[in-house]
């Protein structure tokens, strides 16, 4: 399937119907917070219905290069960048891509759970009414039930859809943030350490969750849990200064790591 290119100048929107086996390609791709450089010519490729995982030590780069996949980082003035991140065909670093088609199509689910300060309802209706994906009516309870159900909270909340978002538990806060990033039909979900201020039951919960999720959908986490990146990621790249040192399955990764930086860092050596 060939893609319309865009006029000179106009924003570049995304082809729903396209599928690759690669989800996210990333070349050469450096970031400067002023004049501190953060990332350093990270090469990845990101496949389709998987789950990718970035670890590393704290200020080593992971989050700073998931931000780049959406262009969050586009929020801080200082920030600049250079390389590409293939989506669909796409560099979505280009200027000419809309940011808002972009984080239509790659969802964020923060680390601390952040609904809005509106009913359960709509805190899953809001952006798709905005987006236009769907009108008010049977159409927009559909999709609230829909998405709701597909982040394991329905049961729990379908007779109090009108209390506030804030007023679920932590657990659930946060399986309300994904019913909101499912809502408006992402391809890629981004999730910087989502389970990092939550409780045991509740991170297996949503560990659980992700489980069920990449069959529709392809998954980027960032997290500083070892055994979490073991439990639920089918492919983990190691972080450090600012660099990919290893990028492998997960299985590989963790059984015969080739780098010895590595190993001590998954071994608990350092980090």
């Amino acid at each position: 399937m060939t893609t319309k290119l865009a006029s000179p100048g106009a924003p570049v929107t995304f082809n729903q119907e396209t599928t690759h086996d690669l989800a996210l390609t990333v070349r050469d791709l450096e970031l400067w917070y002023g004049d501190k450089q953060a990332l350093h010519g990270i090469d990845l490729d990101i496949y389709q219905n998987n789950i990718t995982a970035l670890i590393g030590p704290s200020g080593c780069g992971k989050s700073t290069f998931l931000r780049c996949l959406n262009r969050m980082n586009d929020l801080i003035p200082s920030v600049r960048s250079v390389g590409e991140v293939v989506m669909e065909g796409r560099n979505v670093l280009s200027k000419q891509v809309d940011e808002v088609a972009l984080r239509k199509k790659v969802g964020m689910v923060f680390q601390k759970p952040n609904p809005f300060p509106k009913s359960i309802y709509e805190n899953v209706a809001y952006a798709p009414r905005m987006h236009d994906i769907v009108s008010k009516g049977q159409e927009q309870d559909e999709l609230v039930e829909q998405s709701l159900r597909a982040a394991g909270l329905w049961d729990e909340v379908k007779d109090q859809l009108d209390k506030p978002g804030t007023s679920l538990s932590g657990g659930q806060q946060q399986r309300l943030c994904i019913a909101r990033t499912l809502a408006v039909q992402p391809s890629v979900i981004l999730m910087d350490e989502p389970t990092s201020a939550l409780d045991p039951i509740s991170t297996a919960t949503v560990e659980d969750l992700m489980y069920e999720l990449k069959g529709d959908y392809t998954i980027v986490v960032v997290t500083h849990n070892m055994q979490q990146a073991a439990r639920v990621a089918d492919y983990t790249a190691f972080f450090h200064l600012g660099k990919v040192i290893e990028y492998n399955d997960t299985a590989t990764m963790f059984s015969t790591p080739k780098h010895k930086k590595t190993e001590d860092y998954i071994t608990g050596r350092y980090g």
